[in-house]
């Protein structure tokens, strides 16, 4: 009977060891959830919108964390090239995202919002600003987001498109990196007008601005590209990402920040 007992005691301790290497231990039963990263570079005048989205997409995909490096579309463009690390790429610029596709390569691509451009101001406007035209007026200090900058090109085709780009441009006092750069300014007081983005001044963005409307016939409107990156180690996982920018949450929280989305 002995025998019998061992054999007995053997095969239990064989059976716990299964156990323990499915992942669990007899005071917790639940396999480890394997850790997944996502890095996602995304133009600057995403950046609130993307923390609420990249919140909801972690908590609806568990063990997936998602890193985002905000800034402007053309040094993001340039780190993709330069470094590799992006698994996606959401630009707001297709000429950016151009450049990206030809030189690195992407997956998957689509257009994914639009966005459109407002004059801002201090909460007090205190330079009187009511039109595009007021931007002429000599002794205002305007700030834009620098050549090459999406929201610096698409302020200087609106000047181009009302034909004001001397007299405006003449009255420019620095030029900013990304569109972030001109709406701190503006909010700090240390100008008088810039323009951004209808996003920058929506409720969700929670600036401290005022903001006039650019007439359409003149105003720009910028249609934004998201893509897989080529070489990533997570293509499922990011166009996942992507296709959440068409779910209904992805899509409210967009449209809180003042986005178009696409049906």
């Amino acid at each position: 009977m002995l025998w019998l007992v061992l054999v007995v005691l053997v095969l239990a301790i064989l059976a716990a060891g299964c156990v323990r290497e499915a992942g669990g231990t007899p005071d917790d039963p639940s396999p480890t959830v394997e850790r997944r990263q996502l890095t996602v570079f995304a133009a600057s005048s995403l950046a609130g919108a993307f923390r609420e989205i990249v919140g909801d997409f972690e908590l609806a995909h568990e063990g997936v964390d998602v890193a985002v490096n905000v800034g402007p579309s053309d040094g993001l463009a340039a780190q993709i090239q330069s470094e590799g690390t992006a698994d996606v790429f959401a630009s707001a610029s297709e000429s950016w995202m151009d450049v990206v596709v030809r030189t690195t390569g992407v997956l998957h691509r689509e257009d994914f919002v639009r966005n459109s451009l407002v004059v801002i101001m201090p909460a007090d406007n205190p330079a009187e600003i009511e039109s595009l035209e007021d931007l002429a007026t000599p002794g205002i200090q305007l700030v834009l987001a620098a050549d090459g900058v999406p929201a610096g090109d698409y302020a200087r085709e609106v000047l181009r498109n009302a034909d004001l780009v001397e007299p405006v441009l003449a009255n420019v006092v620095s030029n900013e990196e990304d569109v972030a750069a001109v709406v701190a300014k503006v909010s700090a007081g240390e100008a008088d007008a810039g323009i951004a983005y209808v996003s920058d001044v929506s409720v969700a963005a929670n600036t401290e601005l005022t903001s006039i409307d650019i007439p359409d016939d003149v105003n720009v409107v910028a249609t934004y590209p998201i893509a897989v990156i080529a070489g990533t180690d997570e293509p499922e996982l990011a166009r996942e990402f992507i296709g959440w920018m068409s779910t209904a949450q992805g899509k409210a929280v967009l449209e809180d920040y003042g986005f178009d989305t696409f049906d």
